[in-house]
Order: C-alpha cells, then structure tokens, then sequence
C-alpha cells in the first residue's frame, strides 16, 4: 500500500487525468517487488527553474533535467507507513521530451514515475546490465498498464 503526498506547481499544469494514472504507475513498480510493505512517496511536479536548482544543490549538475530520485532509506518490512522516497519531475522538460520523442505527455509522464519509482527501489543505470535490466522492467511496467510510446 503506498500514501501519496503530491506537490504541484500551479505554473506547469497537467490534465487531471494523468496524475492518477502517474500514481499507478508508482504503485504497480512499488507493489510488484513488496505488495506487503507500506510506503509513503512524495512527488514533485515542477518547472525546470525549480528542479535545476534541486539537481545543481544535490548532485553538482547545473542544469536542469526530467526528472530526480531520492530514496530516504534502506528498508525491510515496516508495519508502519514508511517514506520511500521523493520524486521531484519536470513537466517542462517531460514536456519538451515528448514532443522530441513523438509520444504523449501522459506516456513521458507515466515513464519518468516508473524510471523514478525504480530508482526508489535500487535500480539504477550505471552499467550497460544495470541499464538493459533497468529498460526492460521500466517496459514490461507500462506494457501491464497499456501505456505504449
């Protein structure tokens, strides 16, 4: 079971249909690995202003990007709703992505929260297996929900 607490710049606004369906996607990455574990996660939609900042003060990089994972901790099972983690996204540049990629805001959108969701969980994309592993489950994720490029 996962809590969602969601901040949204009123500036970068998104159908109102998609949010739910962001959440699901969350949820299914989440659940899938630890359907008995109670998370909460916060998630951020935001500007590039916004998340430009964020990635230069965490991570040394001065420039904006699509989206941020920052996992809060390693984790067995809880009894207890615990933070899993943040996800702070961009719909400006998800946006320019989509555009430049030839799909939907909803698919970039529900890409960026599997992609984030599963670096809560430990995934990362480091290595050329890390990314083939990464890539394939980031797919068979939107593949399960229908979200197709």
């Amino acid at each position: 079971m996962i809590r969602f607490y969601v901040e949204q710049d009123p500036a970068y606004p998104i159908p109102v249909t998609y949010l739910p369906l962001m959440k699901k996607v969350i949820r299914t990455c989440v659940e899938e690995q630890y359907p008995n574990h109670r998370f909460e996660v916060e998630l951020t939609l935001c500007g590039d202003e916004e998340i430009h900042g964020i990635n230069k003060e965490f991570r040394g990089i001065d420039r904006p990007t699509d989206v941020l994972s920052f996992p809060m901790m390693e984790f067995s099972m809880p009894q207890v709703y615990v933070s899993l983690g943040n996800i702070v996204l961009s719909v400006e540049t998800a946006r320019r992505q989509a555009e430049e990629y030839g799909h939907s805001l909803k698919r970039e959108l529900c890409f960026l929260c599997a992609h984030s969701a599963l670096h809560l969980l430990g995934y990362d994309h480091e290595t050329e297996d890390e990314r083939e592993e990464m890539e394939a489950k980031q797919r068979e994720i939107l593949d399960a929900l229908g979200i197709k490029r």
